[in-house]
């Protein structure tokens, strides 16, 4: 009997290996179309599909995402750092102005100067011109006593 099952278990293998292969054919010549059962199949093997496919598309934005959030907040540091340095440039600016009206301030002191300089050598031209039309004058006068003296001085 050992030979005898043997014989049943090669024959089972070659018919369940014949159905396998044919049973599609046979669904297919029965239902001219794909039966509701392997329909339904396909459709689930596909939704899974699309599922994990969208599955992977979310991880692919969250990661675009939080990839542009790093990039906005670079961006927004960046932003921050240009206005700290505008901050420095107008505090530099301010400086500058402050230093320009130390300087005016200065002219200003010196302006003063040279007109009370400017006073004094008016005053002392004034002064030399009087002088020189008096020395003149008594030059003259004196010259002309001592000419007429001579003169008369026989």
């Amino acid at each position: 009997m050992a030979l005898a099952q043997e014989d049943l278990n090669l024959i089972k293998q070659q018919i369940g290996d014949y159905v396998k292969d044919n049973l599609s054919d046979w669904l297919v010549e029965q239902s001219l179309g794909k039966p509701p059962v392997v329909y339904e199949i396909e459709l689930r093997e596909r939704m899974v599909r699309v599922e994990e496919e969208l599955k992977n598309q979310r991880e692919l934005m969250r990661e675009g995402f939080n990839q542009m959030e790093k990039r906005f907040e670079q961006v927004e540091k960046r932003f921050e750092q240009v206005d700290k340095r505008f901050e420095q440039i107008d505090k530099r600016l301010e400086q500058i102005d402050r230093r320009f009206e130390q300087v005016d301030k200065r002219f200003e002191q010196v302006d003063k100067r040279f007109e009370s300089v400017q006073q004094d050598i008016r005053g002392l031209q004034q002064r030399m011109d009087s002088f020189m039309r008096w020395s003149f004058g008594i030059t003259m006068g004196t010259g002309g006593l001592v000419v007429g003296i001579l003169r008369l001085w026989p």
